[in-house]
């Protein structure tokens, strides 16, 4: 043999090898597919690509088979271009690697995120408030969540013309699911389930929650068993609803590839403006998070989208909506609140916080707390009454008491008639399915002290209460918290709005709370979940006086305008604009803000270049052949022509930098606005300091320099404001300076 042809064999042998290892591994994996998604960026513009066609040949190259039936889970194709599919961690692999592709990454299950809410900001009903409700009448809402409830009074279509001519959606909510002329399309994208009908329905109460809170139609007399009663609205109710179902209980929350095909259509669709309640992780890239991905095609496309900011307050660095295309929303109380009261049998009153619609009949029973009651578990768990620990013969007829409000259910199964809780927190009130009353340590520590001291202690829970004199705006316990993980000098969460005890549509299809066996069309709800769609319906209020209106130029119009807040109204750890960004939303004050923060998406694309995307990804992703200039690719995330400033330093060292930003002008033709700074302890200086803007539509850039030194390590971040006033219009911007940990 030659030495050529031994060449030759051992090339030959080395490939043969290098396949059959490829096999193996592949075999291997055979058993471990999951569900990913795999993008790649906007549509290529030629008029012959063919996008189904193509995710189909890919796939079958990649997985070597003939037919994809099984694999492909759904093409994304009409507003941005990609696939989800079964794949072994091999495939993914092969996949990342093609040039077409800017990220696969799993598919994961995220969770999901009134009468006086709208009076409290402003938003008066009916004719007191200015509407345009011929614009309004255009507008689309596009709600992406678990569905909704079309049978209920806040979707009717009585009174409505035909949808908008612009509409291009449909309505296939499956069976037994009617649109019509409010809700005007309905699509589902929850995954075969056994025992679950495949429809655009909701099963939870989420998504008709959040629907009407944003765009449901006034309807008058309603309650939750008597708590609350007035008249149920939404904040644009002339205005469209389009629902895109992701979520459903047989998945336990709500798929990120039907998130990510939900935004694909929505887009594709027309609506206006998106209201999405949903939050996953707060660590993701922006390519491998699917609601950023989708937010910033609907940028592209001038559609808003708004963002919860997520549940996990009051501890730092919590917030999961991160990027700076999409407006995230906190959650703050009104003044309106329910209270439940405990009376002990020595005629103290405590008085507790839930939404309580049970009778006791102010007959008292016997008191046991979940420590004394359990026979199988140690002390720890039986004071929280976890799941197998109290003993039926122990808790039977008698109120429970627990250390945590999670637990009640657990009391409630094993016989008693009504549970008292402990919350660290205590501001907010929940729905249980028996009588709760959730008190605060010191007033628990009030009936504690009174079993300990007393003789067969007894106490009764009585019916809620409705008050009106609760000290509002303040940032709840529950909602997240900023710094940002991923872009340090981008201020999150951007604006708070109502958010606790909200009252809205909800489904028959769903219970009001765990265990629960009524069914009602209207509940009480709270979470960043209700205060999203609050800020969806001001921006659709916004967007009927000005259509033009880009989604930056609306985001900053509602948070420049803010009312504002401080230390004193985010308790529960003092994180102040990181709490609750620029304020709590003004509605009103939106339409008329003066001056605007545009970023447009050639700004994006170069906020990007500063964070280092390049080539390949970023001209996927931007659908152009757009590419990093040497200025953008140095350029500072914090020069971002965003509504706030924030920079991230070092602790108890001098610092000095420099924000960029330009105004345009949106008030009057002829404008001078001259610059102020509150409530500092930096050294800012403005320059310049005055602005003339002498027409409409006419910008005006500035440079804020900001120095001192950072922030002390006990005192994390300082901040102040920034207001450009011309004697009308006072447009203000939170400067926040924090220290790294």
């Amino acid at each position: 043999m030659t030495r050529p042809a031994l060449s030759s064999c051992l090339s030959s042998c080395l490939f043969v090898f290098a396949l059959l290892v490829s096999f193996a591994a592949a075999a291997e994996n055979e058993q471990d597919k999951q569900v990913y998604i795999v993008y790649m960026g906007a549509l290529p513009a030629r008029v012959d690509y063919m996008p189904m066609s193509h995710h189909a040949s890919i796939l079958q190259d990649v997985t070597g088979e003939s037919s994809i039936e099984d694999r492909l889970v759904r093409n994304y194709k009409r507003s941005f271009n990609g696939f989800a599919a079964w794949l072994t961690e091999f495939e993914r692999e092969i996949l990342a690697s093609m040039d077409e592709v800017v990220s696969v990454f799993p598919s994961k299950i995220l969770k999901l995120q009134t009468t006086t809410s709208w009076n409290f900001m402003g938003l008066k009903e009916g004719k007191r408030t200015k509407r345009n409700n011929l614009v309004e009448s255009d507008t689309i809402i596009g709600v992406i969540d678990s569905g909704i409830y079309p049978e209920s009074d806040s979707f009717s279509g009585k009174g409505f013309g035909p949808p908008p001519k612009k509409w291009k959606g449909v309505c296939e909510g499956g069976r037994n699911f009617t649109c019509n002329n409010k809700l005007i399309g309905a699509r589902y994208y929850t995954p075969k389930l056994e025992g679950f009908a495949e429809s655009a329905r909701d099963n939870m109460g989420h998504g008709s929650h959040t629907a009407s809170t944003a765009a449901g139609n006034a309807v008058k007399h309603v309650s939750f068993y008597g708590l609350g009663n007035g008249t149920v609205r939404g904040g644009v109710p002339a205005a469209r609803i389009a629902v895109y179902k992701v979520c459903d209980p047989g998945v336990n929350g709500c798929t990120t590839d039907g998130i990510l095909a939900a935004f694909d259509d929505a887009i594709a669709d027309k609506v206006d403006l998106i209201t999405i309640s949903i939050g996953g992780d707060n660590g993701s890239p922006f390519e491998a998070d699917p609601i950023a991905i989708g937010a910033f095609h609907a940028m592209a496309k001038g559609i808003l989208t708004i963002n919860s900011a997520g549940n996990s307050g009051p501890q730092r660095s919590t917030v999961s909506s991160i990027a700076p295309w999409i407006f995230t929303v906190a959650a703050s109380n009104t003044n309106r609140a329910f209270v439940t009261k405990v009376v002990l049998g020595n005629g103290k009153t405590v008085v507790g916080r839930s939404v309580n619609s049970f009778e006791l009949n102010g007959r008292k029973h016997p008191l046991v707390y979940g420590q004394s009651a359990s026979s199988s578990c140690g002390d720890a768990s039986a004071r929280f009454c976890s799941p197998g620990c109290l003993d039926s013969k122990l808790v039977k007829g008698k109120i429970v008491l627990c250390d945590s409000p999670q637990n009640s259910d657990v009391a409630q199964a094993m016989g008693a008639v009504a549970s008292i809780v402990k919350s660290r927190n205590g501001d907010v009130a929940l729905i249980f399915s028996f009588p709760v009353s959730i008190l605060s340590e010191d007033e628990y520590n009030t009936v504690l002290s009174y079993m300990n001291s007393t003789i067969n202690p007894k106490a009764t829970v009585l019916k809620s209460e409705t008050i009106f004199n609760q000290k509002a705006p303040v940032v709840a316990s529950y909602s997240s918290r900023g710094p940002n993980t991923i872009i340090p000098d981008i201020l999150k969460p951007d604006i708070t709005a109502p958010g606790s005890e909200i009252l809205a549509a909800y489904s028959p299809d769903g219970p009001p709370s765990k265990s629960d066996t009524r069914r009602v069309k209207y509940s009480v709800d709270t979470g960043t979940s209700m205060s999203c769609p609050h800020v969806a319906g001001v921006a659709a209020y916004l967007k009927t006086f000005h259509p033009s209106w880009s989604p930056s130029m609306i985001q900053s119009a509602i948070m420049t305008t803010a009312w504002p807040m401080s230390v004193s109204t985010s308790p529960f750890n003092e994180m102040a604009e990181f709490a609750y960004g620029a304020g709590h939303v003004d509605p009103i004050a939106a339409v008329h803000p003066g001056l605007v923060y545009e970023a447009t998406k050639s700004d994006h694309i170069a906020f990007l270049c500063g964070l280092n995307y390049t080539g390949k990804n970023l001209r996927l992703i931007s659908g152009d052949s757009s590419s990093c200039t040497k200025e953008q690719s140095n350029s500072l995330p914090r020069n971002l022509n965003y509504p706030s400033m924030t920079a991230q330093v070092s602790a108890a060292e001098p610092f000095k930098l420099t924000f960029h930003r330009t105004v345009t002008n949106v008030g009057m033709g002829n404008g001078t606005y001259k610059a102020k700074v509150v409530g500092s302890k930096l050294n800012v200086k403005v320059f310049p300091e005055v602005l003339f803007l002498k027409s409409l539509h006419m910008k005006k850039s500035f440079k804020v320099t900001v120095s001192g030194k950072g922030p002390e390590a006990d005192q994390n971040f300082v901040s102040a404001h920034l207001i450009w006033s011309d004697g009308v219009h006072s447009v203000r911007s939170p400067i926040v300076v924090y220290a790294t940990n």
